[in-house]
């Protein structure tokens, strides 16, 4: 039982571990080819210009902005996969499990955003508050992955339950604060078709191309609805079932029928063509096979090494490309704010929520971890590369001066975050 549950996650965080390999490689690349000669090619193809018109309705963005708004939809869509079933059936299913990570995610948005305002004195950057409270998981399991077997697998856990908290406090952030001139028109249309798709989930079967059209449909109202499309993703994840058609039990009963006519059924020569019975058998297998898998494990299964091998590192190389050849302009204090909010801040935010919460007694300490894991880790969750740089995007449409301050002082605190939060777990005892 304790193997089936540590086994996937220790898949999992190996796929995140070398997406945050592919991340690092990705921002690297970016950053060469725009430093190089190669700076109009990489600027050709962020801007190379992609879509369709159908009589007054046109869909035409630069690459750039199908990354951005399109592939990252996706990696919203995996979010909130992780979130439903971590709520229903994982780390976050009652109140006992869910304080610890709960506790520290709080203080690891809260205490970034208090210092980001205080620290700055601009109006026009006031609106990067929300780019220093999220944890990028895939970087941050990286340099974990490094320590090897010095850090317990709790922390592990710890680390993506909280993080995926973070998550969904960014999601909510975007929602309510990065959406403009909203047209509650069609975003009405949007969350009835959503409403929708949910009921025919819960009431009749899981069909996959009905889903496929449907989201896309929801994509584009919000699109044009002035919500940012990524949040559809979310909001579309939480209608996947995660309730299966069959149990183990009964699909053990089925193996067994098929595994006994099959032996009765085929001869002797391993090397023959199925005949009529056969197939038959081996497609009663197939169908019983999709019943007892959740649709929403199943989805979350095949995704993460798209999102994780793909998606993550593309988004990577679309936007961590800062030309610094061509006298680029800085505004400095957004680098510093930036920088010290992502590392200073969620050091502090969740180490001291943590300690309030042990002195408190609402939360308790795994076994195998002390108070100088959680320090370490919390130095670690200050790696906010992915979400923080969509963010900035969001946060200053069209102004590429303060997108790319925003950029330099996410790097500058995540790298920070990554070295400062190794060397403390690295001589942890």
């Amino acid at each position: 039982m304790i193997r089936k549950i540590i086994n996937p996650f220790q898949k999992f965080i190996k796929a995140e571990s070398l997406a945050g390999f592919l991340l690092f490689g990705a921002t690297i690349l970016a950053l060469f080819m725009a430093n190089t000669s190669f700076n109009e090619v990489y600027l050709a193809i962020r801007q190379f210009p992609i879509g369709f018109s159908l009589g007054d309705f046109e869909l035409k963005k630069p690459l750039i902005l199908w990354i951005n708004d399109g592939l990252m939809a996706i990696f919203f869509f995996l979010i909130g996969l992780e979130l439903k079933r971590e709520l229903l059936v994982g780390e976050l299913n009652s109140l006992k499990k869910a304080a610890f990570p709960f506790i520290a995610a709080l203080g690891g948005v809260l205490i970034p955003i208090v210092l980001f305002l205080t620290l700055n004195q601009q109006s026009d950057t006031a609106n990067a508050w929300g780019i220093p409270m999220a944890t990028d998981i895939a970087f941050a399991l990286a340099v974990l992955m490094l320590l090897g077997k010095r850090v317990p697998l709790s922390l592990k856990i710890f680390l993506t339950a909280f993080a995926i908290i973070d998550d969904l406090a960014a999601v909510l952030v975007i929602a309510l604060f990065y959406s403009q001139h909203i047209y509650w028109q069609l975003l009405a249309y949007a969350l009835i078709l959503i409403g929708g798709l949910a009921w025919f989930y819960h009431k009749k079967t899981f069909r996959f191309d009905i889903g496929i059209i449907i989201a896309i449909v929801v994509w584009i109202l919000f699109l044009k609805s002035g919500i940012h499309p990524t949040i559809a993703g979310v909001l579309l994840a939480f209608t996947i079932p995660i309730k299966k058609k069959i149990n183990i039990d009964d699909y053990i009963d089925k193996l067994s029928f098929v595994s006994q006519n099959l032996q009765t059924k085929t001869n002797q020569n391993s090397d023959h063509i199925l005949n009529k019975d056969e197939m038959n058998c081996i497609n009663y297998l197939g169908n019983a096979t999709s019943e007892v898998r959740s649709p929403l494990q199943f989805l979350e299964e095949k995704l993460h090494g798209l999102i994780a091998y793909f998606i993550l590192p593309v988004f990577a190389f679309a936007n961590a490309g800062i030309s610094f050849t061509s006298g680029l302009e800085l505004n400095f204090e957004l680098v510093r704010n930036i920088a010290l909010a992502l590392f200073v801040g969620k050091l502090s935010g969740i180490s001291l929520f943590t300690f309030i919460g042990l002195k408190l007694k609402l939360i308790k300490l795994p076994e195998d971890l002390n108070y100088k894991h959680i320090i370490g880790i919390a130095a670690i969750a200050g790696i906010g590369f992915t979400m923080s740089i969509f963010i900035a995007n969001l946060a200053f449409q069209g102004n590429d001066f303060l997108i790319n301050s925003a950029k330099i002082g996410i790097i500058i605190g995540s790298v920070i975050a990554g070295l400062t939060g190794y060397l403390i777990l690295r001589f942890v005892k």
